[in-house]
C-alpha cells in the first residue's frame, strides 16, 4: 500500500508541471500580443510627427488595424510578429546607386530586396525641376521610434525630415541599417548610438548635422558602411575611429568642416575599400600608412589643404581604381532650391581646391594595372611625364592638367584601349604627338597649352571600346559615379551654351601648341556618330597653313552640333562657300586672326543653329551681308579688324538674342541703327574705329544690360546719350563732330580709365575676344597697377600660408565673439571704421563696386567718407578654420610694414562675416596689365622696375617680416 501515494503525489506533480507549462505559453502570447500593440502605437506616433504625406505612404495606417504589419513600408517578424523594418524612402527614381552591401540573413528576413543593402545618391542626370523631387514625407522623426525595439532596418532616406535626430535611436540594440540620407537633420549625431552595437551601416547623408563626430565606434564592432558626407561636422576626425575599422568596408565624409590631418591609422582599416574625405579642411601630408590598404579600390583626398609628396606607397593598393587627389569642379553634392540635385557651389570658392604636392607623380601609382580614374589636375606636379603607361588597360579617364610636367607624352598611351578621357592640358610637353593614341576614340581629348609640334594629320583608328557611350546613363558604383561628375563637369563651360545630361559631347582640344601642316579632319570615330553626339574641335594658337576651301565637313550631318575654332593660325584664302549648306549644325564658328579674304558666303544663311561667330582680325571686306540677321540664336557676333564696307545692316535688330556685337576697325559707314537699342540682352557694343555719322541713339542711356560701350574715332554727331553703366568720355571720344564731353567731377581720370578697362576686359573674357587698345597707360597708372597687383598678391599669399600652415599658437581674442559687429583696427587713417559704415560704403557689397574677385573671395571698393576710398577684401567664411585663430593670424599681419606691400587698415571677423580692409590703389590687376603690354612694345625701364619691386617684397616677406619670426620659433 505505501507505493500507492507516491504515485499520486508524482502525479500531482505532474499536473503542476504541465499547468505552468500552459500558464508560460499564455503569458508569452499575451506579452507577444502586447508587443504588437505597442509596436503599432510606436508607428503612430511616428505618423503623428509627419506634416505632409503628398504620396499617401502613410494613408493605409489605419488605428482600428489590429496588425499593422500589413501597412506600407512595416515589415515584421513572421514568427514574434514584431516590427522589424520601417522602410519609407522617397524619390527612389530619382536616385543611383553608389555602392552595394550583402545583408546578414536576419537582414534578409527584415524584407530587403535580393539581400543587399545599396547607398544611394541623387542621380547627375536628374534636373532640378524634376517634379518628384518635392514629393516626399514632412515632419520630425518621432521619439517614440525608440519603441520599436525589435527593428533592424531604419530607412527614411529621401525625404524632408527635419529637426534633431532623437535620442530615443539608442534604444534600438537590434537595429543593423540607419539610413536617414539626404533629409534636413539639423543638431548633433546622437552619442547613444554607441548602443546600437549590431549596427551595420550608419548613413546620415545629405542633411546639415553638425558638432564633431562623436565617440561611437568603439562599441560598435560590426559597422561596414560610416557615410556622414554632406553635412556640416567639425572637428578632427577621431583617433579611434582608425582603433576600431576592423569591419569598415566604406567610409565617406566628404563635404564637411572636418579639421586637422588625416589619421595615420586608418591604415589599419584593412577592409577599406573607400575612403572619401573630400571638400573638407584636412591640413598636412597624406599618410603614407594608407598604403597598407591592399582592399581600398576608392580614394578621394580633394578639395583639402594637404600638402607634401604623393606617397608613392599608394602604389601598394593593388585594388585601387579611383584615386581622386585635386578637384576644382567643385563638391560632388549641394543642395539648390530645396532640390536634391547636383549643382556647382554658389559661394565664390565652389571652384577652389587648396590641395599642392611637391614632386613628381610616383611611377608605381601609374604602374597600378587597376586604376580606371586617375585625378590630379593643378597640384603643382613637377619632373618628366611619367613614360610606363604600359599596363593601362583598364584606364579610362587620366587628368594631370595644368601642373609642371616636362617631357613627350609616351607612346604607350597606345595600349590604353579603355582610355576616353584624357587631359594633359597647360603642362610643358614638347615632341610630337604619337600617332598610336587613339583620338578618334576619345570623348574628351586635351593636350592645349603645351610646347607640342609637328603634322597631326593621322592618327590610330583602331576599334574603339562602347563604355564611354554609357556616360550619360545611370552609373551603378562608385567609379561610374565619379566618371558621370567628372564628364559633365567637363561639359560646363564650353562655349556660351551648357548642355543637357542626355547629351553626349565629344571634345578634341588641339589648341596653344605649335602644330604646323595643313588643318586636320576631324577626329571622331564612327562609332560615336551613331550617338548623334555635338562636336567640340579646337586647333587655334597653332601654325597650321594652307586654306579652307577644300576643307571636308561631311561627318557634319551625322553630329547634333559642331563647335570648330581654328583662329589664330596662318590660314589664307576665301571662307569655305558651301559650310553653311554641309555643315547647319555649326554652334561656335571661330576663324579669327587668319588671313581670310573675299566675302562672307550666301551660304550661311543656312546657319540657323549658330551661337557664336568670330571672323574678327581678317582681311574680309564687301558689306556685311544683311541675312545675318536669320540666325535667331546668335549671341556673339565678332567681326572686327576686318574691312567691311557700307552701313551697319538693320537686319541685325533682329538677333533678339544677341549679347555681344564687335564691328570696330572697320570702313562701316552711315548711321548706326536706333534699334539696337532694342536688344533686351545686349551688353557689348563695340563700333569704334569705323567712318559712322549721324547722332548716337539716345535709346542707348535706357540700356540697362549695356556695360561696354564704343563709338570712338567715328564722325558721329549731335549730343550724347547719359548712361552712367557703360558710356564715358572715352566710349565717344574723337568724334570731332560731337558736343562737349562734360566729365563726371567727383573721380579722377585715372579712375575712370581704370574702371573702363575693368569692364570690358571682364566682359569680353568668356568670348575669348581679342581686343585691340591704342591707348597708352601713363607711367603713373604702370606704378599704380604694378603696386597694387604686388601688393594684393602678396598679401593674399601671405594670408593663404600663414592660415595653412598653422605654425604657431591660436592665441585667443577676447573681442571677437561670434555675433558682434566690431572692427579691429590696425592702422589708423583719420576715419572711425565700423561695420556698419564699412558694409554701407560698399553697398552692402553690391556687384557695382566689386573691383576683382579670387579664391578667398571679392575686393569691393567702399568711399567710407567723401575723399577716403578704402578697399574691402570679403573673405568666404567657409575656407577659413576658426575666427580666433584667424583673427589672432590677421592681427599679425597688421604689423606687417613695407613700401612695397599694402597696408592693412582693419579687419571684422566673425562667424557669420569676414573682411579685410587695405588702402585703396586705383591701378587695376596685373595680368591684365601684362596682357594689354604684350601688345605694345615693351618699356624695358618699367619691367625692370616691377621685377626689382617684386624682389624686394619676396625678400622682406621670406627674411624680415615679424610673421616669418613668428614661423623660426
Amino acid at each position: 500500500m505505501p507505493p500507492r501515494p507516491k504515485l499520486q503525489n508524482h502525479g500531482l506533480s505532474l499536473n503542476t508541471i504541465l499547468f505552468s507549462i500552459l500558464v508560460s505559453l499564455f503569458m508569452c502570447k499575451a506579452i507577444s500580443l502586447a508587443a504588437v500593440f505597442d509596436d503599432k502605437d510606436a508607428l503612430l506616433h511616428f505618423k503623428s510627427a509627419i506634416a505632409e504625406d503628398p504620396l499617401g505612404f502613410t494613408s493605409s495606417w489605419n488605428p482600428n488595424d489590429k496588425d499593422p504589419c500589413f501597412w506600407h513600408g512595416v515589415t515584421c517578424d513572421p514568427l514574434a510578429g514584431r516590427v522589424i523594418s520601417l522602410n519609407l524612402s522617397s524619390n527612389l527614381n530619382s536616385t543611383c546607386s553608389i555602392l552595394s552591401l550583402s545583408t546578414s540573413p536576419t537582414t534578409v528576413a527584415a524584407g530587403q530586396v535580393g539581400g543587399n543593402f545599396s547607398l544611394l545618391y541623387p542621380c547627375l542626370h536628374v534636373g532640378a525641376d524634376d517634379k518628384n523631387s518635392f514629393a516626399k514625407l514632412r515632419g520630425k522623426l518621432s521619439h517614440a521610434i525608440g519603441y520599436l525595439t525589435k527593428l533592424r532596418v531604419l530607412s527614411l532616406g529621401f525625404n524632408g525630415f527635419f529637426g534633431e535626430l532623437p535620442l530615443e535611436i539608442g534604444k534600438l540594440n537590434l537595429l543593423e541599417i540607419l539610413d536617414l540620407g539626404f533629409n534636413a537633420f539639423h543638431g548633433p549625431i546622437p552619442v547613444t548610438l554607441k548602443n546600437c552595437t549590431a549596427l551595420r551601416v550608419i548613413n546620415l547623408s545629405g542633411n546639415q548635422l553638425n558638432g564633431t563626430i562623436p565617440a561611437i565606434f568603439r562599441q560598435i564592432k560590426s559597422l561596414q558602411v560610416v557615410d556622414f558626407s554632406f553635412n556640416k561636422l567639425s572637428g578632427e576626425i577621431p583617433e579611434e575611429l582608425g582603433e576600431n575599422c576592423g569591419s569598415i568596408v566604406h567610409l565617406h565624409l566628404a563635404s564637411n568642416g572636418l579639421l586637422g590631418s588625416i589619421p595615420s591609422n586608418l591604415g589599419n582599416c584593412g577592409e577599406l575599400k573607400s575612403l572619401i574625405l573630400s571638400s573638407n579642411m584636412l591640413q598636412g601630408d597624406i599618410p603614407s600608412s594608407l598604403g597598407k590598404l591592399e582592399n581600398l579600390e576608392a580614394l578621394d583626398l580633394s578639395r583639402n589643404f594637404l600638402s607634401g609628396v604623393v606617397p608613392p606607397s599608394l602604389g601598394d593598393c593593388k585594388q585601387l581604381k579611383l584615386l581622386v587627389l585635386k578637384n576644382n569642379y567643385g563638391p560632388l553634392f549641394s543642395r539648390k532650391d530645396s532640390s536634391l540635385t547636383f549643382q556647382q557651389e554658389d559661394d565664390g570658392v565652389g571652384e577652389e581646391d587648396f590641395n599642392y604636392f611637391e614632386g613628381e607623380l610616383p611611377e608605381r601609382i601609374v604602374e597600378l594595372s587597376t586604376v580606371h580614374v586617375l585625378w590630379v589636375p593643378n597640384a603643382n606636379l613637377e619632373g618628366i611625364f611619367p613614360k610606363t603607361w604600359g599596363s593601362c588597360s583598364n584606364l579610362k579617364m587620366l587628368n594631370v592638367a595644368q601642373n609642371f610636367l616636362t617631357g613627350q607624352i609616351p607612346v604607350s598611351f597606345g595600349e590604353c584601349k579603355n582610355l576616353y578621357f584624357l587631359d594633359l592640358s597647360s603642362n610643358n610637353l614638347t615632341g610630337l604627338l604619337p600617332a598610336e593614341i587613339s583620338v578618334p576614340c576619345m570623348v574628351v581629348f586635351n593636350i592645349s597649352h603645351n610646347s607640342l609640334f609637328g603634322n597631326i594629320s593621322r592618327f590610330s583608328y583602331g576599334e574603339c571600346s562602347n563604355s564611354s557611350v554609357n556616360l550619360s546613363v545611370s552609373y551603378v558604383d562608385l567609379v561610374g559615379f565619379y566618371s558621370s561628375f567628372f564628364y559633365r563637369n567637363a561639359l560646363m563651360n564650353v562655349g556660351p551654351f551648357s548642355f543637357s545630361s542626355s547629351e553626349f559631347v565629344v571634345l578634341h582640344d588641339f589648341s596653344r601648341n605649335q602644330f604646323t601642316g595643313s588643318v586636320p579632319p576631324f577626329f571622331i570615330s564612327s562609332y560615336c556618330l551613331s550617338a548623334k553626339p555635338h562636336y567640340g574641335f579646337w586647333l587655334n594658337g597653332n601654325n597650321f597653313e594652307g586654306n579652307l576651301s577644300a576643307y571636308s565637313f561631311d561627318p557634319c550631318p551625322r553630329l547634333d552640333g559642331l563647335i570648330f575654332d581654328i583662329s589664330n593660325n596662318k590660314i589664307v584664302g576665301e571662307l569655305p562657300p558651301d559650310i553653311g549648306s554641309t555643315c547647319r549644325c555649326l554652334k561656335i564658328l571661330s576663324l579669327a586672326s587668319n588671313a581670310f579674304v573675299g566675302s562672307i558666303p550666301t551660304s550661311f544663311t543656312n546657319m540657323h543653329s549658330l551661337i557664336k561667330l568670330d571672323l574678327s582680325e581678317n582681311r574680309l571686306q564687301g558689306p556685311i551681308p544683311s541675312y545675318i540677321g536669320v540666325m535667331k540664336k546668335m549671341r556673339c557676333l565678332l567681326l572686327s579688324n576686318n574691312n567691311f564696307t557700307g552701313a551697319i545692316p538693320w537686319d541685325l535688330v533682329q538677333l533678339l538674342s544677341l549679347e555681344v556685337l564687335e564691328l570696330s576697325s572697320n570702313s562701316l559707314s552711315g548711321e548706326i541703327p536706333a534699334d539696337l537699342a532694342k536688344l533686351k540682352h545686349l551688353s557689348i557694343l563695340r563700333l569704334d574705329h569705323n567712318k559712322l555719322t549721324g547722332q548716337i541713339p539716345f535709346g542707348f542711356s535706357n540700356m540697362t544690360t549695356l556695360s561696354v560701350f564704343n563709338v570712338s574715332f567715328n564722325n558721329l554727331s549731335g549730343s550724347i546719350p547719359l548712361n552712367s553703366n557703360s558710356i564715358n568720355c572715352e566710349s565717344v571720344k574723337e568724334n570731332p563732330n560731337l558736343h562737349p564731353c562734360h566729365t563726371d567731377q567727383s573721380s579722377s581720370e585715372m579712375e575712370r580709365r581704370h574702371f573702363g578697362n575693368i569692364s570690358q576686359q571682364g566682359a569680353y573674357s568668356p568670348m575669348e575676344s581679342i581686343q585691340k587698345n591704342d591707348s597708352q597707360f601713363s607711367p603713373i597708372e604702370i606704378a599704380s597697377i604694378t603696386s597694387a597687383s604686388i601688393i594684393f598678391s602678396v598679401l593674399i599669399a601671405l594670408v593663404f600660408l600663414l592660415i595653412c600652415m598653422k605654425k604657431f599658437a591660436c592665441n585667443s581674442v577676447s573681442d571677437q565673439v561670434s555675433g558682434r559687429r566690431e572692427v579691429v583696427t590696425c592702422n589708423s587713417i583719420g576715419v572711425q571704421l565700423t561695420y556698419e559704415n564699412v558694409v554701407r560704403a560698399t553697398g552692402c557689397f553690391n556687384l557695382q563696386n566689386c573691383i576683382g574677385s579670387g579664391g578667398f573671395g571679392a575686393t569691393y571698393k567702399a568711399e567710407i567718407t567723401p575723399g577716403v576710398v578704402v578697399a574691402v577684401k570679403r573673405l568666404s567664411v567657409g575656407r577659413f578654420q576658426g575666427v580666433q585663430q584667424f583673427a589672432a593670424e590677421i592681427k599679425t599681419l597688421g604689423r606687417v610694414q613695407h613700401p612695397s606691400l599694402v597696408t592693412l587698415i582693419g579687419y571684422h571677423v566673425s562667424e557669420a562675416e569676414m573682411f579685410l580692409i587695405y588702402n585703396y590703389l586705383p591701378g587695376g590687376n596685373l595680368e591684365k596689365f601684362i596682357q594689354e603690354r604684350s601688345r605694345r612694345k615693351p618699356e624695358w625701364s618699367m619691367l625692370h622696375k616691377i621685377a626689382l619691386d617684386i624682389a624686394r617684397a619676396l625678400t622682406y616677406l621670406h627674411d624680415d617680416c615679424v610673421p616669418r619670426e613668428l614661423l623660426d620659433m
